[in-house]
């Protein structure tokens, strides 16, 4: 990226310091060497320049709307220590002007049964997981491919649009939320009770989907129709991230769904000035398919005594 794009900024979470710190250095760099293909000059200084080159310091911004990346280079760092056993995302958006105009994530252990019960975190059928790249440019759509498609070369031009599920009501729905959060914490929770069976979702309940490690995961799942709701609750000590929800937003919007903070206003990733680290939601972010956000808005503004 640094060859083809030298002059944009790169905003990433992670720098070369925790590497040094815990001699990791030599471990990452030969991965890199032997995933590395013919022509590529790679040295641990290359590599080390080029994690450090998203750092926290490596770049300080000006006021005005800027272009930039956005990398988080594993979103579900528990997902990523279990290998191939649960589900985690690597995640690039492309910010111009202010505006995410570009998104790509991978999840390589993600599978193809869409049945509301294999929406989990930890993935069994090991025969299903395909693994999938998921793609989105503004004005273009929301478009897929298995991984495993990719690796073949099989299928080259088949790419499989997303559309959000088409969900109505918000009892009944299917919603996902983030594994450091409970259910009673958040102020649904006053008017729905959560449940993690398909198969006895009744009056006044919501199916609650299990799916661990990192935000991107969930937008996935509502971008792909497999998730109805995502919401995070922010708290007070918590600081929100802009890499765990950059790509995810393009991704959700172009694919029909919606993307605010709890009062409904769209995340500003201008409010971190001098960095674009940072992002400050009111109450929380929401995901949602479009249909169910001014409804979801409105209840969590009257329940919102139950934070």
């Amino acid at each position: 990226m640094n060859k083809l794009f030298p002059s944009i900024p790169l905003v990433a979470e992670e720098d070369s310091a925790f590497l040094r710190s815990n001699n990791l250095v030599g471990s990452v760099v030969d991965v890199v060497k032997d995933k590395a293909t013919l022509g590529d000059e790679v040295t641990e200084d290359n590599i080390l320049k080029a994690i450090d080159r998203g750092g926290k310091d490596a770049y300080v911004f000006a006021p005005e709307p800027a272009t930039y990346w956005i990398l988080d280079p594993i979103d579900g760092t528990r997902g990523f220590v279990k290998g191939s056993e649960a589900l985690y995302v690597v995640g690039l958006a492309l910010v111009v002007e202010g505006k995410i105009v570009l998104g790509v994530m991978g999840c390589p252990n993600w599978h193809e049964d869409c049945s509301d019960n294999s929406i989990i975190g930890v993935q069994e059928n090991q025969s299903s997981r395909s693994g999938i790249i998921m793609v989105s440019h503004v004005g273009c759509g929301t478009w897929t491919k298995r991984l495993s498609d990719i690796l073949s070369n099989e299928s080259p031009h088949t790419w499989t649009r997303c559309s959000v599920d088409s969900c109505q009501m918000v009892q009944g729905a299917r919603v996902t939320i983030p594994e450091s959060q409970t259910w009673k914490s958040l102020p649904l929770s006053g008017l729905f009770d959560a449940k993690t069976d398909s198969e006895n979702i009744g009056e006044g309940n919501i199916l609650l989907l299990s799916a661990c490690c990192g935000s991107l995961c969930k937008y996935l799942m509502v971008a792909s129709g497999r998730a109805s709701v995502y919401i995070q609750g922010k708290k007070a000590t918590s600081i929100i991230k802009v890499w765990d929800h950059a790509v995810g937003i393009i991704c959700v919007h172009e694919a029909g769904g919606k993307v605010t903070d709890w009062e409904g206003s769209s995340l500003d990733f201008a409010a971190d000035q001098t960095e674009r680290r940072l992002i400050f939601p009111s109450g929380g972010v929401l995901v949602t398919n479009g249909s169910l956000h001014s409804k979801i808005i409105g209840m969590v503004s009257s329940n919102s005594s139950v934070l």
